[in-house]
């Protein structure tokens, strides 16, 4: 039986990789497309790479994305962990139901009914406080908010298999609890911390919905000019573009699979050391 299904199973298997790799082995072949014409091979052409370097509203676009989704990442890491230590490391404490709701909230609500949300909110907020002006700080409150959910959910899960016998030998030994949890807590979930910081750069950059509901004048992302263009069509210098992206994110997450892949295998042998 599972030799008659171990052949439907590859099948499957690479159809579904087909399915999702093979839409951007075509978009990066015809990127290098002469033609203006996306449908027609005109011959090889990096024209329309250059193109996008003297693009002023594309570079402004990637730049502002490009530092909202740093400073995202950051302030969502550090609020999203300190969430996951009080909830891991303080099982009772008023409000804990609270924050629990609060952070698994964003992981199941709709974009639109949080732009929305988000929207009204910051619109109140400027007629009652006179701040915020809709633009490029508002764009990043509302991707914290909801990426500060996925941070916490990761570390959660990652804090609860620490095995906090170590903290206390630290603390035995003359360790503050806060040094602690650095010396030996943290570099456990270092992978963690660093896969969070890696998805929430992502989601922030990926962002459209809530970003076109909350930004203002001029204070257009990525992913807005992109969708402004593609309504008009796809052009060659979108799949360049797109090609691009594809190029720095892949990338991007070999260099943080090799890390981490290093990382918990120095972890294991330093286990391995200290056992024996």
């Amino acid at each position: 039986m599972s030799r008659a299904a171990t052949p439907v199973a590859t099948t499957i298997l690479y159809l579904g990789i087909a399915i999702l790799y093979l839409p951007m082995v075509v978009l990066i072949a015809y990127s290098f497309n002469a033609s203006p014409l996306v449908s027609v091979w005109g011959g090889f052409s990096v024209d329309w790479y250059l193109r996008l370097l003297h693009d002023e509203q594309i570079l402004a676009a990637a730049w502002l994305s490009l530092r909202i989704g740093v400073a995202v990442s950051t302030v969502a890491l550090l609020l999203g962990t300190l969430a996951a230590v009080a909830l891991v490391r303080f099982r009772r404490f008023r409000g804990r139901l609270l924050l629990s709701g609060m952070v698994n909230a964003p992981l199941v609500m709709p974009e639109i009914i949080t732009g929305i949300t988000q929207l009204l909110l910051f619109i109140s907020m400027l007629h009652v406080l006179g701040w915020p002006h809709r633009g490029a700080l508002t764009i990043l409150i509302a991707h914290v908010t909801f990426c500060t959910a996925y941070v916490t959910v990761t570390v959660q899960s990652r804090l609860q298999s620490a095995d906090r016998a170590l903290e206390e030998a630290a603390m035995d030994l003359g360790a503050g609890p806060v040094a602690a949890f650095l010396d030996t807590t943290l570099p456990i979930i270092a992978p963690a911390l660093l896969s969070s910081w890696l998805l929430c750069l992502t989601l922030s950059l990926d962002d459209l919905v809530i970003s076109s509901l909350v930004s203002g004048p001029g204070a257009s992302t990525l992913p807005m000019v992109i969708y402004s263009k593609v309504k008009l069509g796809v052009t060659p210098d979108i799949n360049a573009l797109a090609s691009l992206i594809i190029s720095v994110v892949g990338v991007a997450v070999l260099i943080a699979g090799g890390t981490m892949r290093r990382a918990e295998k120095r972890r294991l042998l330093e286990r391995q050391q200290t056992g024996s």
